[in-house]
């Protein structure tokens, strides 16, 4: 069954340069690069349309200026947009009040971006409380909610530890703790790890996980590392010069990619991590030996097939019908084709 939009974006944009509202309006809301660049505007985000569905993590990537930081502060509304529309569970965010978006954003939203802003002078159960004292919540009730946030990021025993007595990773897990803390219904975090050195950043992803699995956040994310994405987002949007290329699930991307741009972040995206054997599978087989699942990664049963001299069955987890079969030509085909091309 598909999934309830969180969040509705309807072309999108946001034009950086001396009268943005009037310049759209002259090209009739569709302006060229080339109109862009000879009267002197940016075009930071363009055109961009997309939902966010309930309970999904949904990662927008892209080089650097190519519209994914400007674009997730549209839909907070850090930034307004020039142009568009915007729905967050059917109400527009664009017509909401001061008061009302500050509502939402205290209320509904949790933020993490790369520098912590964590306040210094405040230990970390202050830190993460510190939220909730914005909101008027009493003392003990935050305090308690604090720890509980604390213990969930695995921080237990480090709540009077100051920020410059934690390591960067620690610091981290104490912005997704403070985040948490008002209990967003939407998460979005703009690049959240990119601070971080490889193995810490390693473990925060598995964090990451971690927590979606309990909490079943909407989230948002940023990031500039496919790997990353591939690892953690249920669709990938890839951004160009603030244009929305593509966005797909990460097997699409990888088996799919729109075009060259989308390409080039793909060709060495793990693919035995990321494509299933339905996507990859071919007609039943008679002579087929064992069997597989069609949801299953190919990384997990590539052992299996290219030890064997026979096809695979592969099964639907759901009917549990034979629906095709994997031999080995096909597996090494997806795993090591495209990287040796």
């Amino acid at each position: 069954m598909q999934a309830e939009a969180q969040i509705k974006c309807r072309n999108l944009w946001k034009v950086f340069g001396a009268n943005p509202k009037q310049f759209l309006k002259k090209h009739h809301g569709n302006p060229s690069a080339e109109a862009l660049n000879e009267e002197g505007y940016i075009g930071a985000v363009q055109d961009v349309s997309f939902d966010v569905n309930q309970g999904e993590i949904l990662i927008i990537m892209g080089l650097s200026g190519s519209g994914k930081s400007t674009l997730i502060r549209c839909i907070t509304r850090l930034n307004d947009p020039t142009a568009g529309e915007m729905e967050y569970e059917g109400r527009d965010l664009l017509k909401l009040s001061d008061r009302e978006l500050i509502d939402i954003r205290r209320h509904k939203m949790g933020m993490v971006f790369q520098n912590f802003g964590l306040l210094p002078h405040r230990d970390v159960l202050e830190n993460v409380a510190f939220p909730l004292e914005v909101q008027g919540v009493p003392k003990a009730d935050r305090v308690e909610r604090a720890k509980q946030m604390i213990e969930l990021v695995g921080l237990g025993g480090r709540e009077s530890y100051f920020p410059r007595e934690l390591s960067g990773g620690q610091q981290q897990r104490v912005g997704i703790a403070r985040s948490l803390a008002v209990e967003p219904d939407i998460w979005f975090l703009d690049e959240p790890f990119s601070a971080l050195d490889p193995l810490i950043r390693a473990e925060m992803q598995d964090e990451f996980i971690r927590l979606q699995t309990m909490l079943k956040k909407t989230i948002v994310f940023i990031t500039h590392d496919f790997e990353e994405a591939t690892k953690l987002a249920d669709r990938i949007g890839i951004m160009k010069d603030g244009r929305m290329v593509q966005m797909d699930t990460p097997e699409q991307i990888v088996l799919n990619p729109a075009d060259d741009y989308v390409a080039e972040f793909a060709k060495n995206a793990p693919h035995e991590r990321i494509v299933s054997v339905r996507a990859i599978m071919g007609p039943v087989a008679a002579d087929a030996v064992g069997s597989v699942e069609s949801t299953a990664k190919i990384g997990s049963c590539a052992e299996q097939v290219l030890t064997g001299e026979h096809p695979v069955a592969v099964v639907d987890p759901a009917t549990h019908e034979v629906v095709g079969s994997i031999d080995r030509h096909r597996i090494a085909t997806s795993i090591f084709g495209r990287r040796a091309a």
